[in-house]
C-alpha cells in the first residue's frame, strides 16, 4: 500500500510527463500553467515553451478540443509576458489563428463531447503491482461531456471514479478473478480498470440510455467489447464487459438476484436524497444471499459479497440519510478511508482532491 511511500521531487522527465498527461486529460488551463512553471524551475522558459509546442500543437492539435487549446494558449501567453520573458513566435501565431478560426465554432457552441486521455502513472513503489504495465503507464481514452452542469452528468468524469480506479489498480488482488458489478457506471472508467486487473466478470450499469451508449463507446476505445449476456470472462473473452440499463427505481429483485456479484462498486452515487431509497434497495438485494447461503453448502464456504462505495460528501444531511436508510435495510457501512490508501497514480491532476473522498465498505447484516 502507499501509506508509507515517501514524497520525492519528480525528475525533469517526470515533470514533462506530468505536464503532458495533464494536457491530455484536459486539466484546467491554470493547472497546466502551474505544471509548466515546475518544468521550468519557477518560470515558463523557452525550453518549456518548445516542449509545449512540439507535444501539444505540432501535427496533433486537430484531435484536441480547439476552444480548450485557445484558453490554455491565452493563459500561457499572459503568464510568460508577465515575467518579462519572450513568447515563442509559433505559439503567438497559433493563438492568432484560433482567435479567427474559432468565431464560428463559438457561435455553434461546439461539440458536446470531447476525448480525454486519463494516464495512470505507476511510479517507484507501485511498480511491483502485478498489473503494472511494462511502460509503467496505463492510458485510458474516454469520451466525456463538456456540460457537467447541464443535465449530462453521467458522461462527466467525477473525482470518486478516479479514486475508485486508483484503488482498483493499487489493490488488484481484491478484484482479480472476482465477479464485479458497478451501479451508476457513468463513462465506464471503473469498469475498464476492473477489466485491466482481470476481474472474472465485469457488469456495468446505468439508468440513463444516453450515458449507457457513451459508456459502450468508451469500452470500444479501450479495445473492450460490450455485451448484454451474462457470461464468465475466460481467457478467450477477457475483453468482454456486460452493460445493462438499470434505473434503480424500477429494478426488479428477480433481475438483480441473477447477477450474484462478489463485489459491488459505486462512485459518487450518494448525491440525491430522492434516489437514495432506490439505491439502498438495489444494494441490499445484490448483497443479500441469505437464502443461497442457507441452502447451498458451497455458498456457505464462499466469502460474502461486499460493496466498495467512493463518494464526496457534498451534503452531510444527504450522507446521514444514506446511513440511516442503510441501517434500516440491514446494511453495515464502514468508513475505511484511513485504512486503505491507494497509490497516487494521478500526480499531475491538480484539480483532483482525493482528500475530499470517502471510501466505504457495505455488507449485509445476516442476523
Amino acid at each position: 500500500m502507499a501509506e508509507g511511500q515517501e514524497l520525492e521531487v519528480p525528475s525533469q522527465q517526470q515533470q514533462q510527463l506530468h505536464l503532458l498527461s495533464a494536457f491530455l486529460s484536459m486539466e484546467p488551463p491554470t493547472s497546466l500553467i502551474s505544471l509548466a512553471r515546475v518544468c521550468g524551475g519557477g518560470s515558463i522558459t523557452d525550453t518549456v515553451q518548445s516542449f509545449i509546442w512540439h507535444h501539444f500543437f505540432t501535427n496533433s492539435d486537430e484531435k484536441y478540443h480547439a476552444p480548450y487549446l485557445r484558453s490554455f494558449l491565452k493563459k500561457l501567453i499572459v503568464e510568460v509576458e508577465s515575467t518579462g520573458d519572450v513568447v515563442l513566435d509559433e505559439l503567438y501565431e497559433k493563438y492568432t489563428s484560433y482567435m479567427t478560426s474559432l468565431k464560428e465554432y463559438d457561435l455553434a457552441n461546439g461539440k458536446s463531447r470531447v476525448l480525454k486521455w486519463v494516464s495512470f502513472l505507476f511510479v517507484d513503489g507501485s511498480t511491483e503491482i502485478p498489473t503494472c504495465p511494462n511502460s509503467r503507464k496505463l492510458v485510458i481514452p474516454l469520451q466525456c461531456s463538456l456540460n457537467m452542469l447541464e443535465g449530462d452528468t453521467g458522461c462527466s468524469l467525477w473525482p470518486s471514479s478516479l479514486f475508485l480506479s486508483e484503488f482498483i489498480l493499487s489493490c488488484p488482488e481484491l478484484f482479480s478473478s472476482k465477479s464485479c458489478f458497478e451501479v451508476g457506471s457513468g463513462v465506464g472508467l471503473v469498469g475498464i480498470c476492473l477489466a485491466h486487473v482481470k476481474a472474472s466478470k465485469v457488469i456495468l450499469s446505468d439508468g440513463d440510455l444516453s450515458t449507457l451508449a457513451n459508456m459502450k463507446v468508451n469500452l470500444e476505445l479501450n479495445q473492450l467489447s460490450s455485451t448484454t449476456d451474462l457470461i464468465e470472462r475466460t481467457t478467450q473473452d477477457l475483453n468482454s464487459v456486460e452493460c445493462i440499463y438499470l434505473p434503480w427505481e424500477s429494478a426488479q429483485e428477480s433481475e438483480l438476484k441473477d447477477f450474484m456479484p462478489d463485489i459491488v462498486l459505486g462512485a459518487d452515487v450518494i448525491y440525491d436524497p430522492s434516489y437514495l431509497p432506490h439505491l439502498i434497495r438495489v444494494l441490499a438485494i445484490l448483497l443479500n444471499r441469505e437464502k443461497s447461503y442457507s441452502h447451498d453448502h458451497n455458498m456457505k464456504t464462499k466469502k460474502r459479497p461486499v460493496a466498495y462505495i467512493a463518494s464526496v460528501v457534498r451534503s452531510i444531511d444527504t450522507f446521514n440519510c444514506f446511513l440511516t436508510l442503510a441501517d434500516e435495510a440491514n446494511l453495515i457501512v464502514t468508513d475505511i478511508t484511513n485504512d486503505f490508501k491507494p497509490f497516487d497514480l494521478l500526480p499531475y491532476m491538480l484539480s483532483y482532491q482525493r482528500s475530499n473522498i470517502r471510501l466505504l465498505t457495505i455488507s449485509y447484516n445476516f442476523r
